[in-house]
């Protein structure tokens, strides 16, 4: 598409410009040695927008001496503050740094009240150069669009589209947008339709891809590559971030990949796709990067139900990605970041190892209380850290067993599957 041009520091999105890959870390704020490395690590990989979580004002501090840190060891890339709720937060953190992410929509839970607040955060953003993204994630719609259209990929966009035009009329056009779910058939449809209605309205802004929760390993990068090789196919998107139960450094060269293979218009081969430079891919990383953009958009826009691979794992992966067959159970996974306060990489590997025999079940591991519930909406069962070595179970969206113990938790959860499997 032919989006407006956004300046994010350093950084130009959307019109004639590259696709960006970009990244989150997942270390403490508050820890400023430890995010600070963990920065200079991503920007070393190929990150091009570097996203750090600000959960309270103090940490809007720490952002201050992380970014001035940052620019005097000669590092030009953009950091952007992640924000939950709090457009206070969202306001001293638009002081801060080039970019703020916010859901507007979570600002208050009167809509009027998150409409007048979002008001005051856009003229913070003007007075101060700094871009924004508006994140609404499929698990996290406010209650006002839920009653008033449901939980559907339309309603994501629909509900973009009133942050949208509330910048239009204040005149501010440093906008990025996300309309991000763990389902790929929903993100993708949510896309197309916010693309449509950016059309029709004459407001067509940059466009960031990406699968939310998609979970570790080979599993979350082919969920992730056949989703936004979908919609970069299509010319829709413009940044794009892998979102990895992993290390942040390991997300950065799948997005690369992407970026590059869909972004360079010069380099073609017969496909009709880039040649992405592979170095920073192992040949197995490579391998199952292809497989995923070559076939994943076929298999989800329904032109093709199989296709060849001698790889009976890599066909399933890609299979199960696309939605088109189950053949494990469906792991939704966030990245984990500053609000993390387990170990959530090595929990997600073992929760995988003790419950892959299961079948027809979605199973969700989530850092933290503050998007955790909300954005495993779609799972069976949910394993939620709460802090201070406690975890939540949830079967649906109700939670079953609280403030289970740590080294409890995952025994509990294959109990809870088990009980009910035998009813």
């Amino acid at each position: 598409m032919n989006t407006r041009e956004v300046t994010i520091g350093s950084v130009k999105m959307g019109a004639h410009h590259p696709i960006v890959p970009q990244t989150m870390l997942n270390t403490h704020t508050a820890d400023i040695e430890a995010t600070l490395s963990q920065a200079v690590r991503v920007a070393d990989a190929g990150a091009q927008l570097i996203r750090i979580t600000v959960p309270t004002l103090k940490d809007v501090e720490c952002l201050s001496v992380i970014h001035e840190r940052f620019r005097a060891l000669g590092y030009r890339q953009p950091l952007v503050a992640d924000v939950h709720f709090s457009s206070e937060i969202a306001i001293a953190a638009a002081k801060v740094v080039e970019k703020v992410r916010i859901n507007p929509g979570n600002f208050h839970p009167r809509h009027e009240m998150a409409r007048e607040r979002f008001a005051q955060f856009l003229e913070v953003c003007k007075a101060h150069g700094t871009a924004i993204r508006i994140g609404l994630n499929h698990g996290s719609l406010g209650s006002y669009i839920l009653d008033k259209y449901g939980a559907t990929p339309q309603a994501m966009a629909l509900a973009a589209m009133e942050w949208i035009e509330m910048c239009d009329q204040a005149q501010f056009y440093q906008v990025v947008v996300s309309l991000k779910a763990s389902n790929t058939v929903i993100m993708i449809e949510a896309y197309r339709a916010l693309s449509r209605l950016m059309q029709e309205e004459g407001l067509v802004f940059p466009l960031h891809l990406g699968v939310t929760e998609a979970g570790n390993g080979d599993t979350g990068r082919i969920k992730s590559c056949v989703a936004i090789a979908t919609l970069l196919e299509e010319g829709i998107g413009n940044t794009v971030r892998v979102s990895l139960t992993e290390d942040p450094v390991n997300e950065v060269p799948v997005a690369r990949y992407l970026a590059e293979r869909y972004g360079m218009a010069d380099q073609v081969g017969h496909d009709g796709h880039a040649r992405p430079d592979r170095a920073s891919l192992s040949e197995h990383e490579a391998t199952i990067l292809d497989a995923a953009c070559t076939w994943g958009p076929k298999l989800l826009n329904r032109e093709i139900d199989d296709f060849p691979c001698p790889d009976t794992s890599l066909k399933e992966e890609i299979l199960q990605a696309c939605r088109r067959k189950f053949f494990k159970p469906e792991y939704i996974a966030c990245p984990g970041c500053g609000r993390t306060l387990y170990n959530l990489e090595k929990t997600f590997n073992t929760v995988k190892e003790r419950t892959g025999h299961f079948r027809n079940v979605v199973i969700a591991v989530m850092g933290c209380i503050v998007n955790g519930p909300g954005e495993m909406a779609d799972a069976d069962y949910g394993y939620v850290g709460e802090g201070r070595g406690l975890v939540t179970l949830y079967k649906g969206k109700s939670p079953v067993l609280r403030h289970i113990p740590e080294d409890e938790a995952v025994d509990k959860l294959v109990e809870l599957i088990q009980s009910d499997r035998a009813e």
